[in-house]
């Protein structure tokens, strides 16, 4: 191609870069003297040593040299000294969006550690929205800031889903408690806390939710959750657009202002803490005319306030705590988890480096939504995995559910054997609750140990549903297996003989289908039953098409804690007659 040509995509790109300019922008792009202080704190470079494509320098000279050629001085009198370079086809377009994608989370490590105060992340960020607002970009980012734009969530989570979630979460609680007040409140005017969640924890994990209402209820608040604009996670700061970030951040304020609440309080999410209450405001060009905290603040201050107790010994399992990039490193939230961990939890273990020094988790910047990288995210993720390895912990504690898909990811590729949970969780489970319901004598519970001593394989390729369906039984005093593929769920199967197996359909590699008909022709495990659990309804017809016995249970994902308990007590015949 004529260099003086130049295509639509590529001029574009550089017109709207001279209007994301700024101080601290320019600052970034220029003052950097390669001196390669940053190249050692990366985990891109660590894991991939000799790579010099990986080193934050080499990266942001992809970007700076656009700078340079179009916006410096220098670039425009002496290109060749200051390697200023331009850009005219939509083949380096996607070149450029495998760096600033690929080979970055943007977890700010490099700039914490510049002696010239270089945020690489920041003008990193920047190129990220730059190919996005010409349409280059990962499929995952675009499928989810989609959903984001047009549903309001990132997972696309429907309000009907959400309010059915939240509806029976709360009937739970308040059955458990035998307490009218032992609810979820959804629209409440004028309430104390308005609550905010990732949508992650109402699609996969709603545990985190009824333990947020646990601690709630203790503590004696005055709270509820939005009906709508409740996502307080937003995908246009792992995107770079601006306007995306703008629109996310204003529905929720916008919510928070409409039932007029005092403070709102945001879960447990790195990325959405530091969105909501740093950036959102710049985004959306609004002010904010309420406080905004983390529910890290609120679940501590209850305690120092004496509004919940709480019992250590509750937990003694060998925890430790892996720092969100985006609270510790953008947001200084770091002190505020060790002083709760130290409360709630009797062996709590650093590791090192910590803190505003922590390794990222490598799920950050979107990266979990970005398959393409995931062999290189993974390959990564080597530095991460000998951190928690060296603390001879077994549950790994973050608060940030972005890291908790991360851990859990590296977790399993390099078979460290940890669990990941978070701070909500250790503190419901600490909980000192002084009212107690009795149990009239010869009567028994309904919920906690209705499992106890039968033996679950849980099948799924998803970590996030192992997670969930795992908690479940868990609670309710099953001991559980976990596999995550055809092969493994019939070693271990063939292993432990359990008493029943959750077994997902679309797996890669070997199919749930071809597990489910491998399994009823082996002698050993013909008669273990099977509860067929899946996100392709139509799939249905295929496992009973087979030659073999049908499976004894089946439920479509998404699931919920009860339709799993009570399909999973039919199937073990532990139904109690009424």
């Amino acid at each position: 191609m004529n260099n003086n040509v130049r295509s639509y995509k590529a001029q574009k790109v550089l017109e709207r870069m001279g209007k994301k300019l700024n101080r601290q922008m320019v600052g970034s792009l220029a003052a950097c003297v390669h001196c390669g202080m940053c190249t050692d704190a990366c985990h891109y470079v660590l894991a991939n040593p000799g790579d010099v494509t990986y080193a934050p320098a080499y990266k942001a000279d992809k970007i700076r040299k656009l700078f340079k050629r179009h916006f410096d001085w220098t670039g425009r009198v002496i290109p060749w000294w200051v390697s200023a370079k331009s850009v005219y086809t939509d083949d380096e377009l996607e070149e450029l969006k495998d760096t600033v994608f690929g080979k970055c989370t943007n977890c700010r490590r490099c700039s914490i550690n510049c002696p010239m105060g270089v945020d690489y992340a920041t003008f990193n960020r920047m190129a990220r929205g730059l190919l996005v607002s010409v349409g280059v970009m990962p499929e995952g980012v675009a499928v989810v800031s989609k959903d984001q734009w047009e549903i309001g969530n990132q997972m696309g989570v429907l309000k009907e889903d959400y309010v059915d979630t939240l509806e029976w979460l709360s009937e739970e609680m308040e059955a458990e408690h035998s307490d009218p007040k032992a609810t979820i409140p959804i629209d409440k005017m004028d309430a104390d806390i308005v609550y905010s969640i990732n949508p992650r924890e109402v699609k996969y994990d709603p545990r985190t939710i009824s333990d947020a209402a646990l601690i709630f209820y203790a503590a004696g608040e005055d709270w509820t959750m939005p009906s709508e604009g409740w996502d307080m996670t937003n995908f246009g700061l792992f995107s770079g657009d601006d306007d995306l970030g703008g629109a996310v951040a204003k529905r929720l304020y916008d919510k928070v202002t409409e039932l007029r609440g005092k403070t709102l309080v945001i879960s447990e999410c790195g990325h959405g803490y530091r969105s909501t209450r740093c950036e959102g405001p710049n985004w959306a060009k609004m002010n904010v005319d309420f406080v905004m905290e983390s529910s890290v603040d609120t679940m501590l201050r209850y305690i120092k306030e004496g509004r919940i107790k709480v019992d250590k010994s509750k937990n003694t399992t060998p925890v430790t705590f892996h720092d969100s990039c985006n609270n510790a490193r953008s947001c200084g939230l770091t002190e505020e988890p060790r002083e709760l961990l130290n409360l709630v939890c009797s062996d709590f273990r650093e590791m090192y480096p910590n803190r505003a020094e922590n390794y990222c988790c490598t799920g950050g910047g979107g990266a979990m939504s970005m398959s393409e990288y995931t062999p290189q995210r993974l390959k990564s993720a080597k530095i991460k995995a000998d951190q928690l390895k060296a603390t001879g912990a077994e549950i790994v504690v973050t608060s940030c559910h972005n890291c908790v898909d991360g851990l859990a990811d590296l977790i399993k590729h390099y078979k460290l054997g940890m669990q990941v949970t978070q701070l909500v969780n250790l503190v419901a489970n600490a909980l000192v609750i002084e009212k107690k319901v009795a149990v009239p004598v010869g009567e028994v519970p309904a919920e906690a140990e209705a499992l106890a001593g039968r033996k679950i394989l849980v099948i799924d390729d998803e970590p996030d549903i192992v997670t969930f369906i795992s908690a479940i039984l868990e609670d309710n005093g099953a001991t559980v297996f976990k596999a995550y593929s055809g092969d493994e769920a019939i070693a271990i199967a063939q292993k432990e003989k359990p008493d029943m197996m959750t077994l997902d359909i679309s797996m890669p590699g070997k199919s749930g289908i071809e597990v489910f008909e491998e399994l009823r022709s082996l002698d050993d495990l013909k008669s273990i039953p099977v509860c067929i659990i899946t996100g392709k309804p139509e799939l249905r017809k295929l496992i009973y098409d087979r030659q073999v016995l049908p499976p004894e249970g089946y439920l479509d994902k998404p699931i919920t804690e009860e339709g799993l308990l009570v399909n999973v007590r039919k199937i073990l015949e532990l139904v109690h007659e009424k």
